[in-house]
């Protein structure tokens, strides 16, 4: 089995635009939020706002996931984008050692302010932030060496330059021709969750192109996307410090 290239995100991090380039490259099995799918809609739902007939999928579990995911990893590179608080409870040195992590992140005000405005009632064990830095944390001692970084600002500033220097860092080909593709792609027959509503803007997008850094004020935001972003902000800090830079 080939060692899984694994980029481990954040909810509303640019990670799906991510998946998408790497999607245009054709080299590999692309996999979005694999677990994920289990952890909402599986037939034992892990997540915290899960009630009596919300929709859970028979035979689908974490275990059920990984089995399908060593599989296709036999067959040929397998690239898959997730979020670490969906299977913190399975980070054995050896599951892990089945991976080639690396890590995407992105200012918690502009994630967790997106996840209000799409989840107004969003469980905080959603955000995603401490198991993140909480599993950066655990690859680097287990390694010795920090896993690589990429921060969506730094990403979306300057595509090119970030992209190569991710794909150094994770030892696979720079293809900048995957960093474009055709407007009016469809989410929904990649992405398991409702459609694919969290990602309308995908779909008339042409690609991962320079974007002007933009800032959120914090303190006109509501009360509650202030208090979880005062929580949150230390976790992104952290491995902001190991970031990849051009």
């Amino acid at each position: 089995m080939t060692k899984i290239l694994a980029l481990w995100a954040v909810p509303r991090s640019t990670s799906t635009a991510f998946e998408w380039m790497m999607r245009q490259r054709g080299d590999m099995d692309c996999l979005h939020e694999p677990f994920g799918e289990a952890w909402y809609q599986g037939e034992e739902p892990f997540w915290q706002r899960y009630k009596d007939g919300d929709k859970t999928t028979k035979g689908l579990t974490l275990e059920s996931v990984w089995d399908d995911i060593q599989a296709r990893a036999t067959k040929g590179p397998v690239f898959m984008k997730d979020f670490p608080h969906y299977i913190n409870h399975m980070w054995t040195p050896e599951f892990l050692s089945n991976f080639n992590h690396a890590f995407l992140i992105r200012d918690p005000a502009k994630t967790i302010s997106s996840i209000y405005n799409k989840w107004p009632n969003f469980d905080e064990g959603e955000v995603g932030f401490p198991e993140q830095r909480a599993l950066f944390d655990l690859l680097t001692a287990l390694n010795g060496t920090p896993p690589p970084v990429i921060d969506s600002d730094d990403m979306l500033e300057d595509p090119e330059t970030m992209v190569k220097l991710w794909c150094e860092a994770v030892d696979i080909p720079f293809m900048p021709e995957a960093l474009k593709w055709e407007m009016g792609g469809d989410p929904a027959e990649h992405s398991w969750w409702d459609g694919g509503s969290f990602h309308g803007n995908l779909a008339s997008s042409t690609g991962l192109k320079r974007q002007e850094r933009k800032y959120i004020e914090v303190n006109d935001a509501s009360e509650r996307v202030k208090q979880v972003y005062r929580r949150m902000r230390p976790h992104y800090e952290h491995l902001y410090q190991h970031r990849l830079k051009a």
